[in-house]
């Protein structure tokens, strides 16, 4: 037992072995990103870099002329149409009833002499008793014959005359108005007023061709 006891104080007083020291250990090349930019800066000012010359457009324009562009059609012809409607038209003319379609305002009206209309609206500056012409007209018929306009029947094949007998009112109109999460109701009237036209003449008149 004294034995063992004896070996491990020696082992424990025997000189530890020397490790290297810092000095002999070869130390770890660090990157030098600061020389590397430089390089990078010397390179780009060298003047031996070649500059690249502009290139030339790649698309030219052509010399040719462009092509040129294709004659509309050509709708039918003048004398055609007068010829038509000089062969038909009498034919119109001599059948009683003629009837129109007539534009006022922007609406159309198909009215035979005698009939009374009830505009949409108060046409202004108009007084009972005024007389009208209206000029704009899209269809001239009887009953086998019909005249179409594109869009509208030249004025002077026809004269329609219109007569202003008055304007009439209508009721008054009460309307209650509500808004949510509002106790307050609004009480609206409204009395609209339209103006009554009565066609007074209706006659086609010879073309002048």
């Amino acid at each position: 037992m004294s034995r063992s006891l004896l070996r491990s104080v020696l082992e424990l007083r025997a000189p530890l072995a020397r490790l290297p020291s810092a000095s002999n250990i070869p130390k770890p090349r660090a990157l030098s990103t600061t020389t590397t930019m430089m390089q990078n800066i010397d390179l780009a000012a060298s003047p031996s870099q070649s500059k690249i010359p502009p290139t030339a457009p790649t698309n030219p324009t052509p010399s040719t002329p462009p092509n040129p562009q294709k004659p509309a059609p050509t709708a039918p012809s003048e004398v055609a149409a007068k010829a038509s409607l000089s062969q038909l038209f009498p034919l119109l003319r001599a059948q009683p009833r003629h009837y129109i379609t007539a534009h006022i305002h922007g609406r159309p009206y198909l009215v035979t002499e005698g009939d009374q209309i009830r505009l949409p609206f108060k046409m202004p500056g108009v007084l009972p008793g005024d007389v009208l012409r209206l000029d704009k007209a899209s269809v001239l018929g009887s009953r086998d014959y019909t005249l179409k306009g594109s869009p509208w029947i030249d004025s002077q094949l026809f004269e329609c005359r219109a007569t202003v007998t008055g304007t009439e009112s209508e009721p008054l109109r009460i309307k209650i108005k509500t808004k949510r999460r509002n106790r307050r109701s609004q009480r609206v009237t409204s009395k609209h007023k339209y103006t009554i036209l009565r066609i007074s003449e209706l006659k086609l008149l010879e073309p002048s061709l």
